[in-house]
């Protein structure tokens, strides 16, 4: 395929890599910059590898069969099981929606002065709006708005490295796999935790169908085999592109509170972290960093009402109205806003609801993936097959130490 033709097909990873930049990330890298400076960049770049696996199966397994992981979930599943999948996906987005809009939230109280539970609300009608673009006929101009978010987003969140470049010394030194006490293993299962996001996973093979308008018959496996061998490559770059988009940013975040933050009173909420780098880099630098954050909750709480939909779809064959789905998952968030809750406390509790739904989306993706009876040709190969195990195994190892550790600093 010509070169200017593969890059025609780039687009599905950028949208769904915005989940991989939402205010949980940066709440969690933030606090691991600024409480333990370079000790857990490791971290972020074990994460992003997995994630990069990971989300290329998911576009793999929608462009191969020309169905969603939900729906193939359900094609397997009795209804008691659909419905039970279905509650924890929806349970999963709910938590999701919570930490974009708190986010989005705090933003504009920073930047306006708005009230939180008025910046909920504004929050939610504009991403309503950028909802509005997928029905125009073309998936294009929403993947054109959400890349262009995931600009500012980048921009936002790397400004702060042009003016105090890191050292790069101190950066290798942060690749060496280590810990300092149960605290820095909390922050770490955070940082995973709120990387690998399931609704990012749901959402991709969807978005790649829609994309690449794949068929949906077994026999389309042989008789495209020459397309889908195309659009695999074009996915795999995709998803390379866009995870190191947004492996940049989460590691350029963690790299400005590092070098910025480090040992500060006052950085372990969003608007304490704003304040600081404020007084560090003066309020311009201060006020794209909110712009950053602004962006950020708006895109990802847009791709996360998507995710919703896909969920629904393919468990339930059931849609409703985007803004009727957008109205419901605000409510939680809204609550918790005018609840008088630190926000970054709840924004982080979000997360740990989160851990719960990972093994949900990453086995079966896996057991797909890795079927031949599915995949036909393309099922993954044996190092595939052993990457995501290894990958499923410390997601959920330290996801698990995060529910442990949360659990017993509680008691």
């Amino acid at each position: 395929m010509p070169k200017s033709g593969l890059l025609r097909l780039l687009g599905p990873a950028l949208v769904a890599a915005v989940a991989y930049v939402d205010p949980g990330n940066v709440a969690a890298n933030m606090t691991s910059g600024a409480a333990y400076g370079f000790l857990l960049v490791w971290v972020l770049v074990l994460s992003n590898a997995m994630a990069v696996l990971v989300q290329y199966q998911s576009a793999k397994l929608g462009i191969v069969t020309g169905r969603t992981l939900p729906q193939h979930v359900a094609e397997t599943s009795s209804r008691p099981q659909r419905l039970a999948y279905w509650a924890q996906a929806e349970l999963v987005i709910i938590a999701t929606d919570i930490a974009e809009v708190i986010g989005g939230a705090v933003a504009l109280r920073i930047l306006f002065g708005v009230p939180l539970w008025m910046g909920g609300l504004i929050v939610g009608g504009i991403s309503l709006g950028i909802l509005g673009l997928q029905s125009r006929g073309s998936q294009r101009p929403f993947e054109l708005a959400i890349v262009g978010l995931l600009g500012v987003v980048a921009l936002g969140f790397l400004a702060g490295l042009a003016v105090t470049p890191p050292d790069p010394h101190d950066v290798a030194g942060g690749l060496v796999p280590r810990f300092a006490g149960p605290e820095s293993v909390l922050i770490a299962a955070s940082m995973l935790g709120a990387t690998v996001m399931p609704h990012a996973i749901y959402v991709h093979s969807a978005l790649a169908i829609r994309r690449h308008s794949t068929a949906s018959t077994p026999a389309s496996i042989s008789e495209g085999a020459s397309r889908i061998r195309h659009l695999l490559s074009a996915t795999r770059l995709d998803v390379i592109v866009a995870l190191t988009v947004a492996g940049a940013v989460n590691i350029g975040m963690l790299l400005v509170a590092a070098v910025n933050l480090q040992g500060r009173e006052g950085t372990d909420t969003l608007e304490g972290a704003h304040a600081a780098m404020g007084d560090v880099f003066g309020p311009v630098i201060a006020t794209v960093f909110a712009v950053g954050l602004l962006a950020s909750g708006l895109a990802s709480t847009t791709v996360g009402a998507v995710a919703g939909d896909v969920v629904m779809q393919g468990l339930l064959q059931r849609r409703i109205r985007p803004w009727v789905r957008r109205l419901v998952s605000l409510a939680p968030a809204m609550l918790l806003l005018m609840s008088g809750l630190e926000p970054t406390a709840a924004l982080i509790l979000s997360q740990v609801v989160l851990s719960f739904g990972i093994p949900f989306a990453l086995v079966p993706l896996a057991r797909r993936t890795g079927s031949r009876a599915v995949m036909g040709e393309f099922a993954d190969s044996l190092a595939l097959r052993i990457g995501a195990g290894l990958s499923i195994a410390v997601i959920v190892a330290l996801n698990a130490a995060l529910l442990v550790l949360t659990a017993t600093q509680g008691a």
